[in-house]
C-alpha cells in the first residue's frame, strides 16, 4: 500500500486528488496538508506527495522531502527558472515527477502536437497556441501552454524568448514567419481547454483538449505516484509514466 500526502486538501486538486486516491485500491491517503500548517510531522509518515499548491510552497516542500527522502508528484505550475533549478537539483536525490499537466489526453496532445510540427514545421504553416482556464488560475500562460509552446519551438528551431508573442495590439506589421502566438482566456469555471492552431492558405489543424473535470488531472497524478515507486532518483515528467518518449 502507497501512504500518500495530499497538500493543499482545502483546494480544488487538492480535494481532487483525495477522490481520486480514494478510488485507486493500491494506494492510502495518510495525510493531508494545507498552508500554515507543520509539514514535517505528515510528511515524515508517508512515502509519496502529491503538491498542486502554489510555486513558492515548492522549496519548503523539496526540503522536507529531501529530509525524509520522499517521493515527489509535483503538479503546481508558476514556477521561476530558480525554483525549477530547485527542483532539477533535488532531483538527483529524490524520484520526482514533475509535469505541467497530470491528464493522459493532455499528454497525448503534446505527442501529437510534437509529431505534427515536426511534419508541418513553421515555413508554410503559422503556429498559434490558446488556452483558457477559469478566472481563480493566478498564473498565466498556463504550464500546460507553456510547455505546448516549448515543443513546437524544440520542434521548428524557434526560439522562446525572441519568436513568441504573447497576444498582439496596434499596429502590429505582416505576421514574421517563425512566430508562435500565445493567447491567454481567463473567465468563469473553466477547468481547462488547450488549443494548438497550424494555419497555412487553405488549410488549417487544430489540436485541441477540452478538461471538465479535474478528476482527470488527479488520476494521472495518483498514476504517478504508483509508477513512482518503482524509480530510481531522477526528474521525470507524465510522458515518462505513460510511456510516450
Amino acid at each position: 500500500m502507497l501512504k500518500l500526502l495530499v497538500t493543499g486538501i482545502s483546494g480544488r486538486m487538492g480535494q481532487a486528488v483525495r477522490d481520486a486516491a480514494a478510488a485507486e485500491p493500491a494506494v492510502e491517503v495518510a495525510a493531508t496538508h494545507d498552508a500554515g500548517l507543520d509539514l514535517e510531522e505528515p510528511i515524515a509518515a508517508v512515502d509519496c506527495v502529491i503538491d498542486f499548491t502554489v510555486h513558492s510552497f515548492t522549496p519548503e516542500l523539496l526540503a522536507a522531502a529531501a529530509a525524509h527522502s520522499t517521493r515527489l508528484v509535483i503538479g503546481t505550475t508558476g514556477h521561476d527558472e530558480a525554483e525549477r533549478e530547485a527542483i532539477r537539483q533535488a532531483a538527483q536525490s529524490l524520484p520526482i515527477v514533475f509535469a505541467p499537466n497530470y491528464s493522459v489526453g493532455v499528454n497525448t496532445l503534446f505527442w501529437l502536437t510534437a509529431h505534427a510540427a515536426r511534419i508541418l514545421g513553421n515555413e508554410r504553416f503559422n503556429l498559434e497556441v490558446v488556452e483558457m482556464h477559469h478566472r481563480h488560475k493566478i498564473d498565466a500562460p498556463s504550464g500546460t501552454a507553456r510547455r505546448l509552446l516549448e515543443i513546437l519551438a524544440r520542434e521548428t528551431g524557434a526560439s522562446l524568448d525572441e519568436d513568441v508573442a504573447h497576444g498582439r495590439v496596434g499596429l502590429i506589421g505582416e505576421r514574421p514567419p517563425r512566430q508562435i502566438g500565445m493567447h491567454t482566456l481567463r473567465g468563469g469555471d473553466v477547468v481547462g481547454e488547450h488549443t494548438v492552431l497550424f494555419a497555412a492558405d487553405g488549410e488549417r489543424l487544430e489540436l485541441t483538449h477540452k478538461a471538465s473535470s479535474r478528476l482527470n488531472f488527479a488520476g494521472g497524478a495518483v498514476r504517478a505516484a504508483l509508477w513512482l515507486s518503482e524509480q530510481p532518483p531522477g526528474l521525470y515528467d507524465m510522458q515518462d509514466v505513460l510511456g510516450l518518449k
